[in-house]
């Protein structure tokens, strides 16, 4: 009966104006179940109707594209998922998959197996969008996952479907510096100091790099300064940038294996990833900071086609539980989970940040990506200012 009903929200949702008539039909029903007068057979028939009528309503897609017409994954043994998430997320994912494979072993005697794919937040965007068939999305912000919304993958009201909005990880901004930190970097201040190397990746392929972008912003805007000084401290920064990596985990690369600059920027979950591996790191948390939100969205049209919505949503609900919050805990994420945030282990863990900004101080990823990031926005602006 749930997954009927899940069936038939989404498609009301989705419903032209004409078909909503459904929704008066199963008002009426609500009222005559009342008095006892319908079957568990008619409700069953009222729902069939109300499907069928949202599936005939969405004639841009096949039949084998359509929830009503496609594979039901409870009828298989196995059942693949593919999972395309940004670079960071790797370890934390692979720590979470096994435990997710072995409950729904146990709960719907499946077996579930992961193609995963990891890279720039950006560039796995595109790659869904170009045709990557993803399940699932984890990525870096929430405007990636938008704009696979805005190509018809996805539908509207994706992030309500699941808790917080969306959002299942998050981490603040962190500078690591090279051993006993010589330059003596502090805050974000000192990253636009003259004989300072920065290495930070990409923000037109990385969505990392956005997030590193927005926490040098966010340093002047709320410490009183206005956009024309957030405008040139930031432009000071990234005349400190000798290369834009491509993504988070090529900018580790080039600053810890191949000895470049003297401070990277990067999610502070990656700091931690890299103790635990037993390497040596100095970095600091400053405490105006940003908050950076990573959601998670179950791609509409794929699992319709593949027949693995039931699973691949069974999955998204999981990454909500305190079990595999606590995964993302130990690989550095700060957790969603309330019950899990108050707990020795996570206040220990993590600094404490004084003054935290959000994207939606800013606006929202709309305006965001329109004002920093477009073609010929304050990015490109700044990167052309040091040609």
């Amino acid at each position: 009966m749930s997954l009927w009903k899940s069936q038939l929200k989404r498609c009301l949702r989705r419903a032209k104006p004409t078909q909503l008539s459904i929704e008066r039909i199963i008002t009426t029903f609500r009222f005559n179940s009342l008095k006892g007068f319908v079957s568990m057979f008619l409700v069953g028939t009222l729902l069939s109707v109300a499907l069928a009528a949202c599936s005939g309503g969405n004639s841009g897609n096949s039949a084998s594209e359509t929830p009503a017409a496609s594979p039901v994954a409870a009828n298989k043994q196995n059942v693949e998922l593919t999972l395309v998430s940004f670079a960071v997320t790797k370890a934390a994912h692979e720590a979470i998959i096994p435990k997710f494979v072995e409950k729904w072993k146990q709960e719907h005697n499946q077996t579930v197996t992961f193609k995963q794919s990891y890279g720039g937040s950006g560039s796995q965007t595109r790659a869904v969008i170009d045709g990557l068939e993803a399940d699932i999305v984890h990525l870096a912000l929430a405007g990636d996952t938008a704009k696979i919304q805005k190509a018809g993958l996805i539908e509207a009201g994706w992030e309500k479907e699941v808790p917080n909005n969306g959002i299942v990880s998050k981490s603040v901004g962190a500078i690591i510096t090279r051993a006993g930190n010589p330059k003596g970097i502090k805050t974000w201040a000192d990253l636009g100091k003259d004989g300072v190397k920065v290495i930070t990746a990409d923000p037109k392929t990385s969505g990392v790099a956005k997030w590193n972008f927005l926490a040098l912003w966010n340093s002047v805007i709320k410490t009183g300064g206005d956009e024309a000084k957030a405008t040139e401290f930031v432009g000071k920064v990234y005349k400190n940038v000798p290369i834009l990596a491509k993504d988070a985990r090529e900018a580790t690369d080039t600053f810890a294996k191949q000895g470049q600059g003297d401070a990277l920027i990067n999610y502070e979950n990656e700091v931690i990833l890299a103790q635990q591996k037993g390497e040596k790191v100095d970095y600091v948390v400053p405490d105006v900071n940003i908050s950076i939100d990573n959601p998670i969205a179950v791609v509409d049209k794929n699992v319709d086609k593949h027949g693995t919505r039931e699973v691949a949503e069974g999955f998204v609900k999981f990454l909500y539980t305190p079990e595999a919050q606590q995964e993302f805990v130990k690989l550095g994420f700060r957790p969603v989970d309330e019950s899990v945030a108050q707990t020795k282990e996570v206040t220990d863990k993590f600094p404490k940040v004084k003054t935290l900004g959000t994207v939606q101080d800013f606006g929202g990823w709309a305006e965001i990506d329109q004002k920093f990031f477009a073609e010929g926005g304050v990015f490109d602006k700044i990167q052309a200012a040091k040609k």
